[in-house]
């Protein structure tokens, strides 16, 4: 029998089947705080089989906001939460959510400040000037972690997924590309580790057990000048050793290789058609005359990580959970059966929300109808997350560019 019919366990919990919803930014959020839209996404998705569902991109703290319909975590949007998780649990999933803060890249329009990171700079997408994070201040997002940890038991989640991958904060210290510090916190990789180990041994002391705590760490950068595959297993191996439940393995730096993450080609004109041109007019312009250079394609297959990510299962002893490119029941189970705790799906589910049923109920041939236009990606950054298919009247633009995209994808 396919695993996928079998529990899941990963810390203290235990999941009804090992599919999860990976974090995939909704931008369901008004004011930083949670919608009925959100929850009622969050629910579908329940409904429709997941084993656990991952609320996306939750801030720890003003200055790591990214986006305006990004979740702050904070105090007054517990009440809101503990509805969204209410609703979860109703249909039989647990609940996590994705705790970060975006470093460098963001705006003093989203974060309230001056963006700040490991080394003072320049963030080319905003465009602004970033700081460095003083010591103490360092010491402050440490302390921001592990009190939105105490949120998310406080308002019902199972899981907390630590976001270290992608080029993020965290991420940005790890990386010798965006971490050029002469303190404890730069220099070599374990000393670039300092604030990561930091960070996730506040987290667990918070946990105290009582909610699962996972980390997204990136496989590899995807750019000369980034980590390597052998430094992020280094990584991952400090994360194992300082105790996390599971590792979800990812890869890509939204800054310099965006698509080694999702893979595809980005939509740019689908992309430009939702910016709204006073807020973003340079970015327009610029994806306008060099956004082939700025997002450069990366070819997608399914299950696109799978090979990097058996290299690390030889190597690690934690639980690891997949993700990148599963879109058929063929490969999710021989993903399984190579040893992974569970998987996590994005666009699948975007797509279609009752699709883990349609995989417990269906065959090895049942497979998801998504191309990976990437029609989904490109909107979540503008607007509220969602599939073409979901769309009335799309702009011709839009449309034109999305059958050709799907078309090339077979």
């Amino acid at each position: 029998m396919s695993k996928l019919h079998e529990n899941c366990y990963i810390g203290p919990i235990t999941l009804r089947n090992p599919t999860i919803r990976s974090a995939a930014f909704e931008n369901m959020c008004e004011d930083n705080a949670p919608t009925e839209a959100l929850l009622n996404y969050h629910r579908a998705v329940a409904k429709g089989g997941v084993g656990m569902t991952t609320v996306a991109y939750a801030a720890v703290s003003r200055s790591g906001l990214s986006f305006k319909g990004q979740l702050w975590m904070r105090e007054e949007i517990v009440p809101a939460l503990r509805e969204l998780t209410d609703a979860i649990h109703a249909h039989g999933a647990k609940a996590s959510i994705q705790l970060g803060h975006c470093g460098n890249m963001t705006h003093r329009s989203s974060c309230g400040q001056i963006p700040v990171g490991p080394t003072t700079g320049f963030n080319l997408y905003s465009p602004t000037v970033v700081r460095a994070l003083k010591q103490d201040e360092i010491q402050q997002v440490v302390q921001d972690f592990g009190r939105a940890v105490e949120l998310s038991i406080d308002a019902g989640f199972d899981c907390v997924e630590i976001h270290a991958g992608h080029g993020y904060l965290i991420s940005q210290f790890l990386s010798p590309y965006t971490n050029k510090r002469k303190d404890e916190y730069g220099g070599t990789l374990e000393r670039r580790m300092r604030f990561m180990t930091e960070v996730i041994e506040q987290c667990r002391t918070v946990a105290k057990g009582r909610i699962a705590v996972v980390v997204k760490t990136n496989m590899f950068d995807g750019f000369k000048g980034g980590l390597s595959r052998d430094d992020c297993l280094l990584v991952a191996k400090k994360l194992e050793r300082l105790g996390v439940d599971a590792l979800v393995l990812s890869a890509g730096f939204v800054s310099k290789a965006p698509m080694q993450v999702m893979r595809g080609a980005m939509p740019l004109k689908t992309l430009a058609h939702y910016m709204d041109f006073k807020e973003y007019w340079w970015l327009k312009l610029g994806l306008k005359v060099l956004g082939k250079a700025m997002i450069a394609p990366v070819p997608f297959s399914e299950a696109y990580f799978l090979e990097d990510a058996k290299y690390f299962r030889q190597n690690l002893s934690l639980p690891l959970i997949y993700v990148g490119g599963l879109i058929s029941r063929k490969k999710i189970d021989e993903v399984l059966d190579a040893g992974f705790v569970a998987v996590q799906m994005g666009r699948a589910l975007i797509h279609d929300t009752d699709f883990v049923n349609k995989l417990l109920a269906g065959d090895e041939n049942t497979r998801c109808n998504c191309k990976h236009s990437n029609y989904c990606v490109a909107r979540m950054y503008s607007i509220d997350m969602r599939c073409h298919r979901c769309v009335e009247d799309l702009a011709p633009v839009v449309k034109k560019e999305i059958a050709k995209l799907e078309e090339a994808n077979g």
